[in-house]
């Protein structure tokens, strides 16, 4: 047998056969998930499909994130079909307030190494954190998904990215690496192909840095990202899938963690990558911290590190969205809600809010934004005439402590 790729290996035993890259087969799926953006499109063609049971209604999940609570009556109609399709099927079910479905679906441990999963949400390749091949796909896919327990893939080519390194410069955590990434991939570098991680840092990235790597490999244009599981600690035991010494690769980067310095992305592109430094004193009005990317404690801390004791300005508002319900229910224990509360921060409902633009927090005509969230593209916060600049909670936590874009570090 050739040498594989992680991607190549979970396909292969999934399948019953070695499969490489190109190839195109029939995957059965470990478990799969739609949001209310999403979910209702799914429901609709399953039953068009003649579908009236799941194939594994024990690992399908239908979750309640992209506008929750519900902001108008059509939206309250469809999150309404989708209590009644859980009801009916057994689905698992997690109303608003649950959280964002990527982080919902780590919290519970819904997916797990080795594992192939399905999401109707182009960020699903987050869970490769975990060592599992999961991927983004449309609503109609989703519901064959639901109707076979199957569904057909191209095993895709893989990037090799190495993390070199042993720790990383005061202020940078691993949003600026994965900007970092995204500058030399590019938007639609990976397209169709598998990022992969390797290198000595991962033995010092939590699971939460994990996710924030695999998270935008969406703005690279991926098919999926997984990290190698050195280092990986989850509260169970698994098998990990590691990739062979002689696999191939489309193309080997190399990055020196040791050299990254905060990073930003400019309006209005997700691989428009610069130096926090190089844009310091552009003032601000409006600073986020939330989403699939950035909503974890990990984040919150970091903030809260940098803002305590201290008080937002008048003419500055930072917004912050928990992402899931476990995660604010920590920030409550360990005080950091309190310090981000204290300094000025609103707290709003754990959920995808300001980061698709159509639910909470819709920036003014004209204004500057900084969001730790993972696009920037015209018009995505809800208003094509503000500006978004992409970077880290820390950075976005100086930013709006100074009302103007400020390399972090804990001193600030």
């Amino acid at each position: 047998m050739l040498p594989q790729t992680i991607a190549e290996k979970i396909l292969s035993k999934h399948v019953g056969k070695p499969v490489y890259a190109g190839e195109l087969c029939v995957v059965p799926v470990d478990g799969a998930m739609a949001t209310d953006t999403t979910g209702p499109l799914a429901i609709k063609a399953f039953r068009e499909m003649g579908g009236e049971r799941l194939a594994n209604p024990e690992r399908f999940h239908l979750i309640i994130d992209h506008a929750a609570p519900a902001p108008n009556e059509r939206i309250a109609n469809l999150h309404r079909m989708m209590r009644s399709f859980a009801e009916e099927t057994g689905c698992h079910f997690y109303d608003i307030g649950s959280g964002i479905c990527h982080q919902v679906m780590v919290d519970h441990h819904r997916v797990n190494p080795g594992e192939v999963f399905m999401g109707a949400d182009s960020h699903t390749p987050t869970y490769g954190a975990v060592n599992a091949l999961a991927c983004g796909v449309g609503s109609t896919d989703l519901a064959a998904v639901m109707l076979t327990g199957k569904i057909w893939l191209k095993v895709p080519s893989s990037i090799r990215v190495n993390l070199h390194g042993h720790h990383l410069r005061e202020g940078v955590s691993a949003k600026d690496i994965v900007l970092e990434v995204v500058k030399h991939i590019t938007i639609s570098g990976a397209n169709y192909q598998s990022v992969e991680y390797h290198g000595e840092l991962l033995h010092y990235l939590s699971l939460s840095d994990r996710m924030v790597l695999c998270n935008m490999v969406a703005e690279m244009g991926a098919k999926t990202g997984i990290v190698s599981p050195e280092g990986l600690q989850l509260p169970f035991n698994f098998e990990p899938v590691f990739a062979d010494k002689e696999a191939v690769y489309t193309r080997v980067l190399d990055i020196e963690a040791e050299t990254i310095h905060p990073r930003l992305a400019i309006p209005h592109s997700p691989d428009n990558i610069h130096d926090v430094s190089a844009y310091a004193g552009t003032p601000i009005t409006y600073g986020f911290i939330g989403t699939c990317t950035n909503g974890r404690l990990q984040d919150l801390q970091s903030a809260a590190a940098i803002l305590k004791n201290k008080k937002i300005p008048s003419g500055v508002r930072l917004v912050i969205a928990p992402a899931s319900r476990q995660v604010l229910l920590d920030a409550m224990k360990d005080g950091t809600l309190q310090i981000l509360i204290e300094a000025g921060a609103s707290i709003i409902n754990s959920g995808c809010g300001p980061c698709v633009g159509t639910h909470d927090g819709v920036p003014g005509d004209g204004e500057v934004v900084i969001s730790a969230a993972n696009r920037n593209f015209k018009g995505r916060m809800g208003n094509p005439r503000s500006d978004i600049y992409l970077a880290s909670p820390a950075t976005v936590a100086a930013s709006v402590l100074y009302g103007r874009i400020t390399v972090p570090n804990q001193s600030n």
